[in-house]
């Protein structure tokens, strides 16, 4: 996704313009002249490598096909060659594939023609805004983690947050300060908990980006028959109670980066919408006869196996190729133990902070104790841990209340109170899946999983007096997500409980 101008253009910056069409070229040309550039032009590949071997430039703007040859040469001859001219690609309309494959290959933008002057103008600006050297990665010896390239100011913070110096952690610091120097897509991936949303914001901070909005989303907690209206805005009067005009994720993030959050959990009505948003870089209000133009950079997440969600039709493919341009892969807890200590120290002192609290002190026997959890729930269940022993601890010293992170939830009666639904048929359970106390080892893990799981949504509806609407709020979950719950499991809820 383009950039919007921040500042003005850089001064007299120089731009490479490589079109074999010679009225095209003129308008880029003169374009680019108006907007205070020097432009020199070239028809071919060969034409266009006599002018890099001539001299620098701040961007190089081809096109994908010319006479003796594809723009993508011009881009891999760049890269290879480590210069810092930074490269938009112009593919012909319809061919997304193109355009993520120049992206892939170190683009730092791409137009689609026939190509909107105003969109023109963007992609050159901010192509051309804030150059300088490429940060560079440490060289490491074989089978060690590069050392994250340095950071400016702006994006200490963020890259701070990212507590570890572990090897996997070096590598996404590494890679994250190098993909937020383009506008690719990017796919966040990782267990719940491993802070995925951290590193979202730390490759807008790292980016040109910066200083624009950063807006972010979950997918699954947005009730489906508002998701339009809330990704793309509304003009007034579209629908009942829409008194004024209201812009959507999209426009409030122009300048900067949308981040959609558990972008698995998106219907596939919305999957469709969402990749012309994407492809097409403008979206249509409910509502409106006109698009607006979008100018955001896209970085989603998710913990799901999404190549699998697309083989089983879930999710579409072509929407999974344009969100994957670039990946980043966040290790789980388990595979960066040495990160244990920093982390603790980190999440103590900011639950100190928040509560007014002096730090307790961390000893080697609360380490040594934390290190032999298994730690499923990642970053956020060792922070979830250490909040309740903040909470219980006495004196200087952090005790640990390991007992109540290994409750399960008691075995229920599903019967309904009769004074709430005496008419309600009663939910009923599966046959008991094997005890994990009793075996060690669940034979059957999706059938304890869901044996599990529907207890834990029996008992929230019960409390809750089966309203579907407050046991999902209870839950952390949408509507839409505890009725397909609700719906798998095959538990039998009395009607009109949403309210």
């Amino acid at each position: 996704m383009s950039s919007s101008p921040a500042s003005l253009p850089k001064a007299s910056a120089q731009i490479l313009v490589v079109d074999d069409e010679p009225d095209l070229r003129t308008l880029y040309e003169l374009t680019l002249l108006r907007e205070g550039y020097r432009v020199e032009a070239a028809g071919s590949v060969a034409e266009a490598t006599e002018r890099l071997d001539a001299q620098r430039f701040d961007a190089v703007i081809t096109d994908m096909r010319l006479p003796d040859g594809l723009g993508m040469e011009i881009l891999q001859r760049l890269q290879q060659q480590q210069r810092p001219e930074r490269c938009v690609v112009m593919t012909a309309y319809g061919s997304a594939e193109n355009a993520v494959e120049a992206l892939k290959a170190g683009a730092f933008d791409y137009l689609t023609k026939p190509v909107d002057l105003k969109q023109f103008r963007a992609v050159v600006a901010s192509a051309v805004q804030d150059q300088g050297p490429a940060p560079r990665t440490a060289p490491a010896a074989p089978g060690v983690a590069p050392k994250a390239a340095p950071a400016t100011t702006q994006s200490n913070a963020a890259l701070e947050r990212l507590v570890g110096d572990s090897d996997p952690m070096r590598l996404v610091k590494a890679r994250i300060v190098k993909v937020a120097r383009g506008m690719a897509p990017v796919l966040v991936r990782g267990e719940s908990g491993t802070g995925k949303e951290l590193v979202a914001r730390a490759v807008h901070a790292c980016s040109q980006r910066g200083e624009g909005p950063f807006v972010a989303v979950n997918c699954g907690a947005i009730p489906e028959n508002l998701l339009e209206a809330e990704f793309f805005g509304a003009r007034k009067g579209s629908y009942t109670g829409s008194a004024q005009d209201r812009d959507g994720y999209f426009q409030a993030a122009r300048g900067g980066t949308l981040f959609l959050d558990e972008i698995g959990d998106l219907p596939l009505a919305m999957q469709s919408k969402l990749l012309r948003a994407i492809q097409e870089r403008s979206v249509r209000p409910i509502g409106s006869t006109q698009e607006d133009a979008v100018d955001v950079r896209i970085v989603s997440a998710t913990h799901k196996d999404l190549q699998a969600d697309v083989q089983a039709g879930r999710f579409r493919q072509d929407l999974f190729y344009r969100l994957n341009v670039i990946e980043l892969m966040l290790p789980p807890l388990r595979e960066r133990r040495e990160d244990l200590p920093a982390l603790c120290r980190a999440l103590l002192a900011r639950i100190a902070h928040d509560g007014g609290l002096p730090v307790p002190a961390l000893s080697a026997q609360v380490l040594r104790a934390l290190s032999e959890q298994p730690l499923h729930g990642n970053v956020r269940e060792l922070e979830n841990l250490l909040h309740r022993a903040v909470a219980l601890s006495e004196g200087s010293e952090l005790q640990l209340d390991l007992d109540a992170s290994d409750s399960r939830p008691a075995p229920l009666t599903c019967g309904i109170d009769a004074a709430v639904a005496p008419d309600a048929p009663a939910p009923t359970l599966p046959p008991a899946a094997p005890s994990f106390e009793s075996t060690g080892m669940p034979s059957d893990l999706q059938g304890y999983l869901d044996q599990k799981e529907r207890e834990i949504l029996v008992r929230a509806l019960q409390e809750t007096g089966f309203n579907r609407t407050a046991a999902a709020s209870r839950l952390g979950l949408s509507l839409r997500q505890i009725r397909y719950r609700i719906a798998r499991l095959g538990i039998a809820t009395p009607t009109g409980d949403d309210a």
